[in-house]
């Protein structure tokens, strides 16, 4: 039989506290000394949303509402007049898109690309590229629109990405919901 004693402080005050532990399986334990329990201290795997599922997005500031989603992701690819390493000054960068759809279901809406950002499994973000060009993909997401109840806009948002890494994550960061909203990019 091993026997540990342990101070714990309690105000001004140490309690001594002894327990007893056997290799037999069947050994009791000190009436002092509380049955061990197991806790887990890793937090539960996160939920993302999937392509094409939506999120409502309300904003009581202008009394309007939405369903966004993300349809899709593509990386690489694209055959444009000016790569992602000419136009920022990188080396192994190359475009993708992420494919958006959102309709006003109260109100009038504003959208933009600019809430929208690539997450990385090692934390790093990447947000929609500032610039645009006519060979870019069709339909192309607009910068700025206003949506009617009943209308949707619907388009992609061109990102420069690293072309060895896919992002996690495309995230939808409006200051309007509560937390962001999180779709999984499925691999390959």
């Amino acid at each position: 039989m091993r026997t540990q004693s342990t101070a714990i402080a309690v105000g001004l005050m140490l309690l001594p506290l002894t327990g007893c532990s056997s290799n037999e399986p069947e050994a009791a334990a000190s009436a002092t000394t509380p049955p061990p329990t197991t806790t887990s201290t890793a937090p539960p795997a996160p939920k993302y949303l999937a392509f094409g599922q939506a999120v409502e997005v309300n904003n009581p500031a202008n009394n309007s509402a939405a369903r966004t989603t993300v349809l899709s992701y593509q990386q690489g690819g694209y055959k444009t007049q000016t790569s992602a390493d000419q136009e920022f000054n990188t080396k192994g960068y190359v475009w993708a898109t992420v494919e958006i759809k959102v309709c006003a279901t109260k109100g009038t809406v504003q959208t933009s690309r600019f809430p929208w950002v690539l997450a990385y499994a090692d934390g790093t973000r990447i947000e929609p590229s500032g610039v645009t060009y006519g060979d870019f993909p069709k339909p192309e997401y607009p910068y700025d629109a206003k949506v009617k109840a009943g209308d949707c806009v619907r388009g992609k948002t061109v990102f420069p990405v690293p072309s060895d890494q896919r992002p996690e994550r495309v995230v939808y960061t409006t200051e309007v919901l509560p937390t962001p909203a999180e779709w999984a990019v499925p691999a390959k």
